[in-house]
């Protein structure tokens, strides 16, 4: 028998929305909570390429919804918060996941790099943001995750502007966390190292990159989709519904080694 005190993981008749479901850690995300027992809105740039992950989590009993949603087009972004709110009647969990990464050398950065990186993470995050918080805010009540990244809070070499586009989404989550408490709205940021995806796999296919980041891992090893997951769902849960403004590292130890 359960005991009376046993922390609620559970995410049984929520409705989570994921954006860059397609895959990498937000397909794991989708994943994850649908497992938790939420019902899922996969925000994907191509609605017929994501059938494959529509079938899996149908199959584990969930309802799902696929949105065509081109982050940090406001448009797209309203058409499918529009179409969520029609078939759910409300949405949950919202985890931010989009985001984009092209590196170099800060004196080396081309403008149209530096437009792509701030429109879509730190514009198209707050966009989306503001457009599911309006309703949970109306709901009285909901929970905001946002996929950071340790590049928010250590320097990486080559990565100026993702570092600094990650620790405005850091900040933002603590500045959205101090306004939308009183109407019972949680935002909270997980921020994970490098993490095994078909993102990540050319750079770590390289022994010497792979080697180099290994350095700084007091754990030793590269993290996995998993890894972050758990994180995720843990704070979309009620065993963290005292929890906001946090930023959860998920980085094997490498800010603090």
């Amino acid at each position: 028998m359960m005991q009376k005190n046993a922390p609620d993981f559970s995410l049984e008749g929520k409705v989570t929305l994921v954006t860059g479901a397609s895959r990498g850690i937000g397909r794991a995300c989708a994943l994850a909570c649908a497992a938790a027992g939420s019902d899922i809105v996969l925000g994907v740039r191509d609605v017929a390429a994501s059938a494959g992950l529509v079938a899996e989590l149908e199959g584990a009993g969930r309802k799902v919804l696929p949105v065509e949603l081109d982050i940090p087009n406001k448009a797209h972004i309203a058409q499918a918060v529009d179409a969520a709110l029609t078939t759910f009647g409300r949405i949950d969990v919202l985890v931010n996941n989009v985001g984009v990464a092209p590196g170099n050398l800060a004196e080396l950065v081309e403008e149209k790099d530096l437009d792509e990186i701030l429109d879509v993470n730190i514009k198209g995050t707050f966009l989306m943001t503001q457009a599911v918080g309006r309703h949970m805010i109306k709901r009285n009540g909901g929970r905001i995750i946002n996929i950071s990244s340790q590049a928010g809070t250590v320097a990486l070499r080559g990565e100026a502007i993702y570092c600094m586009s990650k620790a405005a989404i850091n900040h933002l989550t603590r500045c959205l966390a101090a306004e939308w408490a009183r109407y019972n709205v949680t935002v909270n940021t997980v921020s994970p190292t490098f993490i095994h995806t078909d993102g990540t796999a050319p750079f770590l296919s390289d022994a010497d990159n792979r080697k180099a980041t290994l350095g700084h891992i007091p754990l030793g090893r590269i993290g996995e989709t998993d890894d972050v997951v758990g994180a995720v769902v843990f704070l979309a849960s009620p065993a963290a519904s005292l929890i906001t403004g946090a930023n959860l590292l998920v980085d094997g130890g490498w800010s603090v080694a």
